[in-house]
């Protein structure tokens, strides 16, 4: 069953492949090689401005050589109005069916003096995909056959603007968005009143979760990253009782998985940390 028919029906588990380095792309594959049965793996565009090999390649690459699907990263940042077109319509072409639309890093966090392009923002790129899925270019011209991209997107359940978030959710699936991964949350009171809210959306919703890996992570963390509340009593959990980032994600994804249509793993690349996660939460789902 491919991931857009087992979205909304089934309990979606997605992860991501670590970075790669230039051109060492078998380095990843063989990472990619040991994770448990997954629905899906995101590949990054160019994560904080660095150089990585281009999303679509390396998600060809992953789906030619392993039976699991591929959500590469589309970014609004670094693509010409005529390029996003033509990459888009090589990723089809190349067997890609799920894009995530992102914004993308500013390249002033990278280490190059690059300009952004941003011909285009988040919605405009969705509203884009879903006319080349309707064979319909940017003019509305015809160019031959169609696409058939299934749209992801992202979303923030920590909003300190809650209502807003919504309004930007509502705008994302009217534009064409299909389902939502979410930015990472350690608060499972806040993510459930989240999920509850948008249950009025109608739309699939994977919860990002990270295994912290430590309590300077914890609260580095807590303080510097815009959308990501550590709870205290999480970092306590650390810092007090020895319990590890595994088992405090675990314990989240208990308070949260019947509320949410799945989770999306990002554990920088700790292969067997996910693949501890992917155990339990197929547990929890068998019961």
């Amino acid at each position: 069953m491919k991931l857009s028919q087992k979205l909304g029906k089934n309990f979606v588990i997605t992860t991501e492949l670590g970075p790669v380095k230039g051109v060492l792309a078998d380095e990843s594959l063989e990472k990619a090689r040991d994770y448990l049965p997954l629905d899906g793996i995101n590949i990054h565009d160019c994560p904080m401005g660095n150089l990585r090999i281009n999303s679509i390649s390396m998600a060809s690459l992953i789906q030619n050589s392993l039976d699991v699907e591929t959500v590469p990263h589309f970014t609004c940042r670094d693509r010409s109005l005529l390029g996003t077109q033509a990459d888009l319509l090589g990723a089809h072409t190349l067997g890609i069916r799920n894009i995530l639309v992102t914004t993308g890093d500013p390249p002033k966090h990278g280490p190059y003096p690059s300009k952004a392009v941003y011909d285009y923002n988040t919605v405009d790129l969705i509203r884009l995909i879903k006319k080349m899925n309707n064979g319909l270019d940017y003019n509305e011209k015809e160019f031959g056959g169609s696409t058939d991209f299934n749209i992801a997107c992202t979303a923030m359940p920590t909003s300190r603007k809650p209502e807003h978030e919504m309004e930007k959710m509502e705008k994302k699936i009217s534009a064409g968005a299909d389902f939502f991964q979410t930015q990472v949350v350690y608060d499972s009171e806040k993510a459930v009143t989240f999920l509850k809210a948008a249950r009025k959306l109608d739309k699939p919703i994977l919860i990002g979760v990270m295994p912290l890996k430590s309590v300077k992570m914890a609260r580095f963390m807590d303080k510097n990253v815009e959308g990501i509340d550590v709870p205290e009593d999480v970092i306590s959990r650390m810092e007090n009782q020895g319990a590890t980032g595994i088992e405090i994600t675990c314990d989240f994804i208990k308070d949260i998985i019947e509320y949410a249509d799945g989770i999306h793993i990002m554990a920088m690349g700790d292969v067997k940390g996910t693949n501890h996660i992917i155990e339990f939460t197929r547990s929890l789902i068998a019961q």
